[in-house]
């Protein structure tokens, strides 16, 4: 499969499971020195590869192109910051976005946290979207982290491949409908970062291994 149709695979996967209703959210995965990335005011639905935009990191794209996401900003950004990123996907999903606007990031309520990279998710600063100010304020929330949310906006999620940026979307909407449903019942626990960083090390060796 091309690289284009995962772009539009992973956009349509986005809207149908909830993570982004209709148009909104983005999506785009590191193409060499480029970026393929979805394009702005199209729905996913009637997207075929010709319409995803291969896109420079100064948001230019060939004559004839279709024009980028109004977010490339801070796509580009977060390719040009981290090389261990090959993948970014947005979404405005309701239960992490319902936190975002509130300013607020996820604790270290449950240990599944850690699949974000750290100890907490952030939430970056609220900034206009499709801006450079947004872009710098999600880089920084970004730094040793694979996620973050944007205040009163949405969530990134960032993956070596497309598929795991989209599995980490899901996990981080998921964290944020359980924190969400465990303040209704009263004030809650955190884990302590010595405990966090333990499931960080622990993540680092998680899944099937090569026997030597």
């Amino acid at each position: 499969m091309s690289l284009p149709q995962s772009v539009i695979d992973v956009a349509l996967k986005m809207s149908i499971s909830g993570l982004s209703a209709g148009r909104s959210g983005n999506v785009s995965a590191r193409d060499g020195e480029r970026v393929l990335i979805t394009p702005t005011g199209m729905a996913y639905e009637d997207l075929v590869p010709s319409d995803i935009a291969s896109m420079a990191l100064d948001g230019s794209v060939p004559a004839g192109s279709r024009k980028p996401s109004s977010e490339w900003h801070f796509h580009a950004a977060i390719y040009a910051a981290r090389p261990d990123v090959g993948a970014i996907v947005h979404t405005h999903s309701s239960a992490a976005t319902a936190l975002a606007c509130l300013e607020e990031g996820i604790p270290a309520f449950h240990y599944m946290v850690a699949a974000a990279g750290g100890v907490d998710i952030r939430c970056a600063p609220y900034a206009t979207f499709g801006t450079e100010e947004l872009a710098g304020l999600a880089v920084e929330a970004l730094i040793d982290r694979k996620a973050c949310l944007l205040a009163h906006h949405g969530v990134i999620a960032c993956g070596e491949t497309l598929p795991k940026a989209y599995d980490l979307a899901v996990e981080v909407e998921t964290l944020a409908d359980q924190y969400g449903r465990a303040r209704l019942l009263g004030a809650v626990p955190l884990l302590a970062n010595e405990e966090m960083e333990k499931v960080l090390e622990k993540f680092g060796n998680y899944g099937q291994q090569m026997s030597s």
